[in-house]
């Protein structure tokens, strides 16, 4: 096989990382990658918006399947281009993208076939959303309607800070035009938890569940990222309450997607929140999370290449999940300052002192004359996996220590709530 992973971040590295095992790969390429992946793929220089040029690239180059990382080509229709062309493609069409394109459609799509999650009202308009907010008792949470990297999320204490929420999505447009409507829903209370599933829009897999660290601060403090790290399996998902989240939330949502006649073929992420009333959705994510994949892929026995191209073919009733029972754990290193404004084009050291059972997935890094220099706001994900939790944690932190750049940070605490739970 020759396949085609569209991105530049960690995510994707893990992707390739993972296909990289498979007996059916001839060549893999990447559009347009990254430092780390160029040691592993033939990196393009495409934009991941690019949609002719990666659609005339997979024809040229006779690309047996395309993967697509991340969620705005996604949501722009990338899929629905790639099936015109009768190729190959792992990911949702844009009808379907829109479930985590615009949170609004995903709370109706939740409504209509009955999934649990949180109460809601959404918004054009600033004043009547501020109108709102007045009649509202905190906390409460404001999002952007669209895409926004993962900082489009904002938690409410008091009516003040709901006002000006709203005035940095609608009126200060700190997110562009994916804050021209706001999602306006009340605060859920418990522990989150990150559900991926594989689906073809008929059958699902059920990838080992996670655990992401969205602040940037220990403690959970802070802004919100584009996530600090990952372990999985989360132990707060026990096999009941897995059960429960298939049998309330996972299928009502692939039957709904059945329903609505949406094309779907690749990764549907149900982000959750435990609470005392049962698993509710804060969101739909159409792709794999990034840095949940590196810490949830490592885990997967299943020849990678295989069950892609399965899924994207709509023949996954055939397979099944083959997991390790091992923990893995992934710490993210970003750039001093993100997720504000960060300086890039500092030189990585250390990368060959991770041991040997780590793995170094590289997102925002590039190659110049021979050195590896950083180029974005989270840098480097570091994955360990072992026996149990534990072990995977200590073993993780003994590796992000060799590696340094200047400014370099990273939080010390993933795991910490499944290990204060153990204790």
């Amino acid at each position: 096989m020759k396949v085609l992973v569209v991105g530049n971040g960690g995510r994707e590295h893990a992707i390739i990382w993972k296909l990289k095992q498979s007996v059916f790969i001839e060549e893999i390429y990447c559009a347009p990658g990254n430092g780390g992946i160029a040691a592993m793929a033939e990196c393009v220089d495409i934009d991941v918006t690019d949609t002719k040029k990666l659609v005339r690239f997979a024809l040229d180059h006779v690309i047996d399947l395309t993967i697509i990382g991340p969620e705005l080509p996604l949501t722009l229709g990338i899929v629905d281009e790639f099936h015109k062309k009768q190729l190959n493609v792992f990911g949702p069409g844009k009808k379907a993208a829109a479930l985590e394109g615009s949170k609004r459609f995903a709370k109706e799509f939740m409504k209509k076939y009955n999934i649990p999650t949180a109460k809601y009202q959404s918004f054009t308009k600033a004043k009547d959303a501020i109108h709102f907010i007045h009649s509202l008792d905190p906390p409460f949470v404001v999002k952007a309607d669209g895409l926004a990297a993962g900082k489009g999320v904002m938690i409410c204490q008091t009516r003040m800070e709901g006002i000006e929420a709203v005035e940095r999505i609608m009126k200060k447009k700190e997110f562009g035009k994916s804050g021209k409507e706001v999602v306006i829903e009340e605060f859920l209370t418990g522990d989150e938890a990150s559900i991926l599933v594989i689906t073809d829009g008929e059958d699902y897999l059920v990838l080992p569940p996670s655990q992401d660290h969205k602040a940037i601060f220990e403690g959970d403090e802070g802004p919100n990222t584009g996530g600090m790290g990952a372990y999985a399996p989360a132990p707060l998902i026990t096999k009941k309450l897995l059960k429960t989240i298939c049998g309330e939330i996972i299928e009502p949502s692939v039957r709904g997607i059945k329903q609505e006649k949406f094309l779907f073929r690749g990764v549907l992420y149900a982000g959750l929140m435990i609470t005392k009333d049962g698993p509710k959705v804060l969101e739909y994510n159409c792709r794999f999370g990034d840095p949940e994949t590196q810490a949830v892929l490592p885990l997967i026995k299943n020849d990678m290449a295989e069950l892609m191209l399965m899924t994207a073919e709509g023949n996954l009733k055939n397979l099944k999940l083959d997991v390790y029972k091992k923990s893995a754990v992934c710490v993210v290193i970003a750039s001093g300052g993100y997720p504000g404004d960060y300086e890039k084009d500092k030189e990585i050291f250390g990368l060959e002192k991770a041991s040997k059972d780590t793995v170094v997935f590289h997102a925002g890094t590039k190659l110049k004359k021979g050195q590896v220099l950083t180029s974005g706001g989270r840098v480097l994900s570091v994955t360990c996996m072992d026996d149990d939790l534990e072990a995977a944690v200590k073993k993780v932190y003994r590796s992000v220590k060799n590696i340094t750049f200047e400014g370099a940070y990273y939080r010390k605490d993933i795991a910490h709530r499944a290990l204060k739970k153990k204790k």
